[in-house]
């Protein structure tokens, strides 16, 4: 392999490893403070118990997404140096404010409420893990952003060689990115809800702490629930931006070849890149490609023919994740609706529970997919239109991106192992012993 192919599968790998962590993070940071509100709102010493007992996984987590973010944000230096050279004064900037203000606010408040309990009053406690949880979503703002502007790039100039900041509004409130934003996050908050689901589920098969952990199957339910429902309506969005911004994605997303209108959207479909056709195509929605790309049943939706093959994505891995993404998110509706409806009685639904932990990994898949679909379908770009991948890369050997390959999988596997170690021990052990009633 050249350093090229080297540098693209250590970034992935980092990149897979990290988002891991960073989902759980920001959504069980959300359902943790809500925890403590209803502790501070109802005085019920089991929401006290349950923000700790939840807080506690939250933060091993956290941890560990800490040292994986830094580790990869490293490699923009190391192996893709061209690439920081030429858009530096732009990606920089954003990634500079995420460390600078969220990542420290977030980071200082995450102590104060970890060693605050008992010395605190109860609302200033509260205040604290909201603002770690408000701190951790505005640092997935920035980042995100950044993550957005190499998707559909913004508010630059061509100056002396390089891709230079003009317009900062722009390129922090442009669409693309507030709907990568948002659709990250429903992404995020799902798997806090399964995560909720699932160890809860175990508990209470084993009536271990029944009443403490319906409670929290309550919440979660509520939450999987309208989060589901949200990334299902909010998908739509990003087929109607994507359209305009990145149409090679979108077609390959589809294996949608032949420019055209009223585009039928295929629901059984095997893409053949090499004939530039599709194999197997049935099941067809009348227009409904159209109509989800433009909001027009006569809508023109560009076909993959219609560019060089040399600026189209990989379109079966595209095409594949796109689809097993969609199929997730429906699984998920479901399963929400179905723990909401029985939520009052759910612990006499036995097979229900059983099958509530084993589901934990299917958000984390859905996320890793969603992300494959994103930085795969870019391709061939770096920064979409602007700079291809190959010119990106560092001019450095392939046995130094090929042991740091290998030294990255080591310690990643081993932080991984320690990380989920710890949550298996911790989210079996239960919470902490309810306080003895007062006499």
């Amino acid at each position: 392999m050249d350093a090229l192919t080297l540098s693209r599968l250590q970034f992935a790998v980092a990149t897979y490893f990290h988002f891991l962590f960073v989902p759980l993070t920001l959504g069980l940071s959300m359902l943790v403070a809500i925890m403590e509100t209803q502790y501070v709102r109802t005085g019920d010493e089991d929401y006290k118990r349950m923000t700790k007992f939840w807080g506690k996984l939250f933060l091993i987590n956290f941890a560990v997404g800490i040292v994986t973010g830094l580790t990869l944000e490293f490699q923009f230096g190391t192996n893709w140096s061209r690439y920081s050279a030429y858009v530096g004064d732009i990606f920089g900037s954003l990634l500079a404010i995420e460390a600078t203000a969220a990542f420290f606010l977030e980071s200082t408040f995450i102590a104060v409420w970890y060693f605050g309990w008992d010395k605190l009053s109860r609302k200033a406690h509260a205040v604290t893990i909201w603002l770690v949880a408000i701190a951790s979503n505005i640092s997935a703002f920035w980042i995100l952003v950044a993550n957005a502007w190499m998707q559909h790039p913004v508010g630059y100039a061509l100056r002396h060689g390089r891709a230079e900041l003009a317009d900062f509004f722009a390129v922090i409130t442009q669409r693309f990115a507030i709907l990568e934003f948002i659709h990250t996050l429903g992404g995020a908050y799902l798997t806090a809800g399964f995560f909720v689901l699932g160890i809860s589920a175990w508990h209470m098969l084993r009536k271990q702490e029944v009443a403490f952990f319906k409670k929290s199957f309550r919440i979660a339910a509520a939450w999987t629930l309208i989060f589901a429902l949200f990334e299902i309506a909010q998908g739509h969005m990003n087929a109607e931006i994507l359209g305009q911004a990145q149409p090679t994605k979108l077609a390959a997303m589809e294996a949608h070849w032949e420019t055209g209108r009223n585009v039928p959207m295929n629901l059984v479909a095997w893409p053949d890149a090499k004939h530039e056709r599709n194999t197997v195509q049935s099941l067809s929605v009348p227009s409904g490609l159209s109509l989800m790309a433009t909001y027009s049943t006569a809508g023109e939706v560009k076909g993959l023919k219609d560019y060089p093959a040399s600026e189209r994505p990989p379109v079966l891995p595209v095409f594949l994740s796109f689809r097993a993404m969609v199929g997730l998110a429906f699984l998920f509706l479901a399963v929400g609706l179905y723990a909401w409806l029985k939520r009052e009685c759910i612990e006499d639904r036995q097979g229900f529970l059983r099958i509530l932990p084993w589901l934990i990994p299917l958000p984390y898949l859905a996320n890793e997919l969603g992300w494959t679909l994103a930085e795969l379908g870019r391709q061939p770009w770096i920064v979409y239109g602007l700079m291809k991948t190959t010119d990106a890369v560092s001019p450095i050997a392939v046995s130094q991106v090929g042991t740091s390959l290998v030294a990255f999988f080591l310690v990643y596997a081993l932080l991984g192992a320690v990380d989920f170690y710890l949550l298996f021990k911790f989210a079996r052990k239960g919470p902490e012993a309810a306080p003895a009633a007062v006499k």
